[in-house]
């Protein structure tokens, strides 16, 4: 299947992940969940907050660095938070995640802010254990770089800069689509050479 790269600028498709600035909203719990550059999201939601120390008062904060080595932890940390945690990685943080969700009451309310590989991962883990999708805010911030998903062999390669770029599990040059899967929290990249074996365009960087 021979594949036309997109324009970075190009309209995006219905599956595309959409977000908007978080905000401080009523909660018995608040759940907030960053990397890299999504704890100047955070903070800023904060400081618009009328009732900020309440918030605080009943919310776990969970960060990790960005894929670039972005670490705002001791932004985070400074806030005065019921509990922060910090993690070196996304893998690392998840575990936490589940361990907090599965203490929490309907009517919490979940921050995600930072790359769209945390914000994806972290929205598909609270979302597996029934909490509705109006109680998840998503605000982008940081790196671009991209999770994606070989749709031939399924594996996952993690933090793509280029498109298109070489799946890291079968090798196949993929193309990145902006087709986006909740299930897999990831984004899908098709063989764009099937038709022309090795009619391969120059790579670009397209995310960073």
């Amino acid at each position: 299947m021979k594949v036309e790269l997109t324009p970075i600028d190009a309209p995006s498709i219905k599956s595309r992940p959409v977000y908007a600035p978080l905000e401080p909203r009523p909660g018995k719990q608040h759940v907030i969940v960053a990397d890299d550059a999504g704890a100047d999201a955070v903070v800023g939601m904060l400081a618009n907050a009328n009732n900020r120390s309440e918030i605080l008062a009943a919310t776990h904060v969970m960060y990790c660095p960005g894929p670039t080595g972005t670490d705002l932890s001791a932004q985070l940390q400074g806030l005065g938070a019921a509990q922060f945690f910090r993690a070196p990685t996304i893998p690392a943080l998840l575990p936490r995640l589940v361990r907090v969700l599965a203490d929490a009451h309907m009517g919490t309310q979940f921050y995600l802010a930072g790359t769209e590989s945390l914000i994806g991962q972290a929205e598909r883990e609270i979302m597996a254990t029934g909490f509705p999708f109006a109680s998840i805010q998503k605000e982008q911030r940081g790196s671009t770089l991209r999770r994606v998903q070989c749709v031939h062999c399924k594996g996952v390669t993690e933090n793509v800069a280029t498109d298109p770029f070489k799946c890291s599990h079968c090798g196949l040059n993929l193309y990145v689509r902006d087709h986006y899967s909740r299930r897999m929290a990831a984004f899908q990249g098709v063989n764009i050479d099937a038709e022309d074996p090795g009619q391969v365009p120059e790579s670009v960087v397209r995310f960073k």
